[in-house]
C-alpha cells in the first residue's frame, strides 16, 4: 500500500510541476506488439496500446506520465493495465533517445484472480521527424518484472508542441 501511495504522490507532483515548464510538451501514443511483444512467462505475444505524455524539464530531458493497456496477454485470458512515471533523454541533433520508467501493473486474470505488481522499464528509440512537430518513433523496450518480464518493439507517433 505504501508503494501505491508513493506512486500517486509522484504522479501528483509531476502534474503540479507543470507551471515551471515552457511551451515544450510531448504526447506519444504508441501501438505496441504487432506480434512483436514477447513474454518470458508464457513465451507468447499480445496486442497493446501505450500513451506517454509529458513535458521537457530542460533541453533534451523530458518527464513523462505513462499509461498502457494490453489485452489477452500471452494468448490467454489475462489483461494488463499499467500506470507509471518516467523520463527520456534525447541525444542532440541525432534523434536517438533513451528512456526509463517505474510502473504499477494491474493483472486481471478473470474470475476474481487479480494481481498488482511494480516494474521498471527501459527503452531506446529513434525520433524521426516527419514534420516540424510530428515524429515517427520506433523503439525497443524491456519491462523488468520478475517472471513477468517482457521485451519487444513498438512504433509510435510523437507530437511535440
Amino acid at each position: 500500500m505504501k508503494k501505491i501511495a508513493l506512486l500517486v504522490c509522484l504522479l501528483i507532483a509531476s502534474v503540479a510541476a507543470q507551471a515551471q515548464f515552457e511551451k515544450k510538451w510531448l504526447v506519444n501514443p504508441s501501438v505496441t506488439g504487432l506480434g512483436l511483444v514477447h513474454y518470458n512467462e508464457t513465451d507468447k505475444t499480445a496486442f497493446g496500446l501505450d500513451v506517454h505524455g509529458g513535458a521537457f524539464l530542460m533541453d533534451n530531458v523530458a518527464l513523462l506520465v505513462h499509461g498502457a493497456a494490453q489485452w489477452n496477454q500471452g494468448g490467454g485470458n489475462q489483461d494488463v493495465y499499467t500506470l507509471g512515471v518516467g523520463g527520456r533523454y534525447y541525444f542532440s541533433q541525432v534523434g536517438i533517445y533513451l528512456g526509463a520508467n517505474v510502473n504499477v501493473e494491474r493483472y486481471d486474470f478473470g474470475h476474481d484472480q487479480d494481481d498488482t505488481d511494480f516494474s521498471v522499464g527501459l527503452e531506446a528509440g529513434y525520433a524521426f521527424f516527419l514534420s516540424r512537430t510530428v515524429t515517427l518513433e520506433p523503439a525497443v523496450f524491456w519491462n523488468i518484472n520478475g517472471d513477468r518480464s517482457r521485451y519487444g518493439l513498438k512504433v509510435g507517433f510523437g507530437f511535440y508542441f
